[in-house]
């Protein structure tokens, strides 16, 4: 007689347990529901999808920007890199400029949007020059918002938000300027700011320690709240990780996409006559800890932080807006709204 065949669909686990004891296979857990499948089915779903991600540059011209973006990830991403052009004049206005990428790692897509600024701090008067920046931070909430609230709106919104922006501060070694306290308290209301130490190369490790604690206390002095906001710590352990990071800001970099021969190794590097810079070496600047906190640790905290806080006020603020303005023309009494800056 013909051995019976085992049905191809699911059976409960007493069956299955009975097949496996004939068959001599291992026990089913009756303990287990699969919970922790979703897990799985999250990374699936997420690997589909694929992420996005969009980082705002600003400070003067001649910082490393450009640079910098393409060390970060080791692509040519920057607008400069990707698009060749004679030397090009600095604005006589702040322009605001993005480009996309799709970037693939290990089988994860990634949308990476890098938005320059050129033009920032460059003029004679640099009064008010950090409007048109917080001009186009609040478009892009204001597109999503227009997004999210129409009665046929799309399955998945395109995010155009600004998750993070880096500001770089120039390698001075004395004080912040007040362009930079001034561009730093009002944005810290509306974005992620991360602030850097831009060409580092350029102070001894005793000029940048000075620098950085003088920057920390400039920083608490004005009331500017940078990434990672002490607020928005979750829990203890968050708090533990992000107090470390927050004794390091402003992160001290080097940025460079040339690569050199170093004991036999290829890596990232700035020559020089006295030798080579390595950028990924915590010894040399602190580049590979700005890397972590945007991309390998932090990432999705960023967007979160963008989504669930500095968007939120935004629609919050603009949601009552249209209501006090609906009462307003019904002929019925509103109350004034402290905002968000514009």
């Amino acid at each position: 007689m013909s051995e019976a065949v085992l049905p191809d669909t699911m059976v409960s686990p007493a069956v299955g347990a009975l097949y496996a004891e004939k068959a001599g296979g291992p026990m089913v857990d009756f303990s287990y529901v699969g919970i922790d499948a979703i897990l799985e089915q999250m990374r699936r779903k997420a690997m589909k999808q694929g992420f996005e991600l969009n980082i705002m540059v600003v400070g003067q011209s001649g910082l490393g920007k450009s640079t910098l973006m393409n060390t970060l990830f080791k692509s040519k991403v920057s607008r400069k890199s990707v698009l060749a052009m004679a030397q090009e004049k600095i604005p006589k206005t702040i322009e605001i400029k993005s480009i996309s990428h799709d970037i693939e790692e290990k089988g994860v897509r990634m949308k990476l949007t890098v938005i320059d600024t050129p033009g920032f701090g460059d003029q004679i008067n640099n009064e008010n020059c950090w409007q048109p920046i917080m001009k186009f931070i609040n478009d892009q909430y204001e597109a999503y918002l227009q997004e999210e609230i129409n009665i046929d709106r799309k399955k998945r919104i395109p995010d155009s938000r600004v998750h993070c922006c880096i500001y770089f501060i120039p390698p001075t070694g004395h004080c912040l300027r007040p362009l930079d306290v001034e561009f730093m308290r009002r944005l810290s209301k509306v974005v992620n700011i991360v602030p850097v130490i831009a060409k580092a190369d350029t102070l001894t490790l005793e000029e940048r320690d000075f620098f950085k604690k003088k920057i920390r206390e400039e920083l608490r002095a004005n009331g500017i709240d940078v990434y990672p906001q002490k607020e928005f710590d979750e829990d203890a352990e968050d708090r533990m990780i992000n107090e470390k990071i927050r004794e390091m800001i402003p992160f001290a970099v080097v940025g460079s996409d040339q690569e050199y021969q170093v004991n036999g190794r290829r890596l990232l590097g700035r020559k020089t006559k006295w030798g080579t810079i390595e950028v990924e070496n915590i010894a040399h600047c602190e580049f590979a800890y700005l890397r972590d906190l945007l991309i390998r640790t932090h990432m999705q905290n960023i967007k979160d932080i963008t989504s669930s806080i500095h968007y939120e006020m935004y629609r919050v603020r603009r949601l009552n807006e249209n209501n006090t303005a609906v009462s307003h023309a019904n002929g019925l009494p509103g109350h004034h709204l402290s905002a968000h800056e514009m």
